[in-house]
């Protein structure tokens, strides 16, 4: 890690963990996430810069109060209740839509800013894209939707191979991740198995079940605790010549050979500029659920190299990026 980036992440750290006595003076801030604080702090620092730009600077003129659940999700209705009582002129939830839905169902007198993974409309957080209705607005990272787009990428790394199916079981959105890629399966006539992890150990573990599953591509899906553990999943994955299919630029470019989805760090500047605008005076009910307006594709050529993967032309000229 480079200097410059090391004391970026340690001064982020250091005010991720202010005590919620600092800067009592100033509107503060809630903000709640279902990850870890290391896997999203890039993310974060993608959210500050929103709030810089919408003219709010954390111990200048607002105060930011973190909460982070570390993947447990036991802990977001007490964390939702220390933010209230603060309390927070405007409470921010990221990192799943299961704390978005319990925030949605427990805050009732203070605005929530959030980032949804599915259709917010679908799944009842809102009433309406454009009017979402009650005390909530935010961000959607169509995490769900990109499921058959990645089955059909894997297909096309490994034409009529099995592809393995990663998903997280402690995650309440796992039905929902399960339906879409069954559905893309079956469009799409390609088997798989789904694998399941939800601790670094299961992650390991799963590398093993691989090949006695006679797969030969791994689709990971977006899940909080998987962004938590990016590093480790690349490494595994090249460790086991495994060629992968990840939903975010963040794993090709930490070794990862190939991703496609919305850009989370454009989607948590968004969010940044509306929990801004909220502060300012804007009702949440009132701000149109903000939506990706591109998807990008990356692949990583020096991983396929070593991988001994060929990646099709087909992929190369649809690719946004290419890392050589």
């Amino acid at each position: 890690m480079k200097r410059r980036e090391f004391i970026t992440l340690l001064g982020g750290s250091l005010a991720f963990a202010r005590p919620a006595r600092a800067q009592a003076s100033l509107p503060v801030i809630g903000f709640l996430n279902g990850g870890t604080m290391k896997g999203y702090a890039p993310f974060v620092e993608a959210w500050r810069l929103g709030l810089r730009q919408a003219g709010f600077v954390d111990g200048q003129n607002v105060t930011v109060q973190y909460r982070w659940t570390d993947g447990d999700p036991t802990r977001v209705r007490g964390y939702i209740e220390e933010l209230v009582r603060l309390p927070s002129s405007v409470i921010v939830v990221s990192g799943g839509d299961a704390p978005v839905r319990e925030a949605k169902a427990i805050i009732t007198g203070v605005p929530v800013v959030a980032t949804f993974g599915s259709d917010p409309v679908e799944n009842g957080t809102v009433s309406n894209i454009n009017r979402p209705g009650a005390n909530i607005t935010g961000v959607s990272v169509f995490a769900v939707q990109l499921v058959e787009k990645r089955l059909e990428l894997a297909r096309l790394l490994a034409s009529d191979a099995r592809v393995a199916y990663l998903i997280n079981p402690g995650n309440p959105h796992w039905k929902i991740d399960l339906a879409q890629m069954e559905g893309a399966s079956a469009r799409l006539k390609q088997d798989y198995v789904v694998l399941r992890a939800s601790t670094d150990a299961e992650c390991d573990e799963l590398f093993v079940t691989l090949p006695k599953a006679n797969a030969k591509v791994l689709i990971v899906e977006s899940d909080p605790f998987f962004i938590g553990n990016i590093e480790r999943l690349v490494r595994l994955a090249a460790e086991n010549k495994i060629a992968a299919v990840f939903p975010r630029r963040e794993y090709a470019a930490a070794g990862g050979l190939l991703s496609y989805g919305s850009n989370l760090s454009e989607a948590y500047r968004q969010l940044g500029i509306y929990t801004g605008r909220v502060l300012k005076g804007d009702k949440p009910a009132d701000l149109p659920i903000v939506l990706p307006t591109r998807f990008e594709m990356v692949v990583n050529l020096k991983t396929a190299n070593v991988l001994g993967i060929t990646v099709p032309t087909d992929i190369l000229l649809r690719a946004d990026e290419v890392m050589e």
